[in-house]
């Protein structure tokens, strides 16, 4: 089992983040919590001279479920413990998630996964790693996370009642970090739950954890929902739930009650200093297990929706350039060769605001939505295209499919004529000839204007512009002569505007946006 880790403070992260610790995907254990039945509001500070105060009505006190009994009764023989047994020499510890680098929480994860290589490696037959939760009774099958099985040679789960069943492992999720278990129910019909609505949850509502922990029995913990769509860096599509109730080792896996007995998440890290819980975990929405474990269940393996653009956040910058009221959407700064958007639906330079009814405001819930829409069915898609609004259709394509082929070569452009030199925000400009491409190894599918020269400490510098890269669009109009460059700045300031939004491509094709101040 993982053990604890040293509290550190970090200078990436804010002084309340560094005194709670860590983020740490984990195996973890209940322990049973007793709410009082009552939490009574602080006392009134109400002057008795106020007439108006005195007729005031009393303020409700709040109060808290008298108890769950009742439901965790209900509910504990479908929670199980996950056991595992491995043949590797590291057998028992818990695999490295993949963090994205420069995530503020990189650090830790790096810290407490070392840490394990110092640390007595758990005895056969197998470790009792998490937790899992039936969710088809005749089927036998039971969800967990993925981190929890993960390198696993055999999967033992433990009910309640003290059966033990050999789990199959039917598919995984490492996005999400969800597993997808059957067991054989030898005829009977397994105590089940069933998913709820995590979009209905508010901030303040009730919630119960049960867990497993070590096949000692269930162990339940209650609290609130503290926050919600929460982004810890574990993946591309984090969302989580922030709950104070305790999630301790052996919970992992283990499913998060609404006061209705539906399960709205799935326990799956936690932040302490000690590797117990100080009152702030994290649970995957069940809105975003649901289709997960869907797919799972019918194919072995995701299959997510692919749009087949490149995109990036519309900041404030991005905004006051194109004109635009705020910063929100999501910029398309590139169509994927061969994809699904690859049909002249969708351009370089469009601003994504709603997808099949649904309003875009970031980048991230863009790829949420897209990866939950189907396969090979037609999206409505909401753009803003030089300032005009409009709604296309595109059929997407399946994520998994396009990871597998290398793609992001530039669109063909039109064809350059010769043209002289010139110096625009801190850059030389010239015609992309022969004799630039030779010289910065350019493509003959990127067209545009070169950038032969980058003055040190100017405003193009500042903003990653690097001599070699092609200027192939400024304001969304394309350009093929440094006159055109010139002749599009000018014109900006002419609107009064403070930047200039430029499409630039590297010598390998691939498209960005920047913008540069221009004054």
């Amino acid at each position: 089992m993982p053990s604890p880790i040293p509290l550190r403070a970090s200078r990436r992260l804010p002084l309340a983040v560094a005194l709670a610790a860590v983020i740490v995907l984990m195996p973890a254990a209940g322990t049973a919590q007793t709410p009082g039945p009552d939490v009574p509001l602080p006392p009134s500070t109400e002057s008795p001279l106020t007439p108006d105060a005195q007729e005031a009505p009393a303020t409700p006190r709040m109060r808290g479920p008298a108890s769950v009994a009742d439901m965790a009764e209900r509910l504990l023989e479908a929670v199980v413990n996950i056991s595992t047994t491995q043949n590797s020499a590291r057998r028992g510890r818990v695999p490295m998630p993949q963090i994205p680098e420069g995530s503020p929480f990189e650090e830790y994860f790096e810290e407490f996964f070392r840490d394990q290589e110092s640390q007595p490696q758990i005895p056969n037959p197998g470790a009792s790693l998490g937790s899992g939760f039936v969710i088809d009774g005749e089927e036998g099958i039971i969800v967990t996370n993925n981190h929890v099985i993960a390198g696993a040679d055999e999967i033992i789960a433990n009910f309640a009642d003290g059966q033990m069943r050999t789990a199959q492992l039917i598919g995984v999720d490492t996005k999400t970090d969800i597993a997808v278990l059957q067991v054989d129910t030898e005829g009977e019909t397994l105590a089940e739950v069933r998913f709820g609505d995590s979009e209905a949850m508010r901030i303040g509502d009730w919630v119960m954890a049960i867990g497993n922990p070590f096949g000692f029995g269930g162990s339940v913990t209650i609290g609130i929902v503290s926050a919600r769509n929460r982004q810890i860096g574990s993946g591309p599509y984090d969302d989580y739930i922030q709950t104070d109730a305790a999630i301790n080792r052996g919970n992992s896996g283990g499913p998060l009650f609404n006061m209705d007995g539906e399960v709205i998440g799935i326990n799956t890290a936690i932040i302490s200093p000690t590797g117990g819980s100080i009152g702030i975990g994290f649970a995957i929405p069940s809105n975003l297990a649901v289709n997960v474990v869907q797919q799972l269940r019918e194919f072995g393996e995701t299959r997510r929706g692919w749009l087949g653009v490149r995109i990036q956040p519309v900041t404030e910058e991005i905004a006051e350039s194109l004109g635009l009221a705020e910063a929100s959407g999501v910029l398309i700064s590139g169509i994927e060769k061969d994809g699904p958007a690859d049909n002249g639906a969708l351009q370089a330079g469009d601003i994504i605001v709603g997808f099949n009814g649904r309003k875009i405001e970031d980048v991230r819930e863009l790829r949420r939505i897209v990866a939950e829409s189907p396969v090979g069915e037609p999206a409505d898609v909401e753009i803003l295209r030089k300032g005009e609004r409009m709604t296309v259709q595109v059929t997407l394509g399946r994520l998994e499919e396009a990871e597998a082929v290398a793609t992001g070569e530039g669109e063909d452009e039109e064809e350059v004529a010769p043209v002289s030199s010139a110096r625009v925000l801190g850059m030389t400009v010239t015609e992309l000839d022969e004799e630039g491409r030779e010289r910065f190894d350019i493509g003959e599918d990127v067209s545009g204007v070169l950038v032969s020269e980058v003055e040190e400490g100017s405003v193009a510098a500042e903003q990653g512009v690097e001599a070699g890269d092609v200027i192939v669009e400024i304001a969304l109009q394309s350009v093929s002569s440094p006159q055109d460059v010139l002749d599009q700045i000018e014109d900006l300031q002419a609107q009064g505007r403070k930047n200039a939004l430029l499409m630039l491509a590297s010598p390998s094709g691939e498209l960005r946006f920047v913008t540069l101040r221009m004054n």
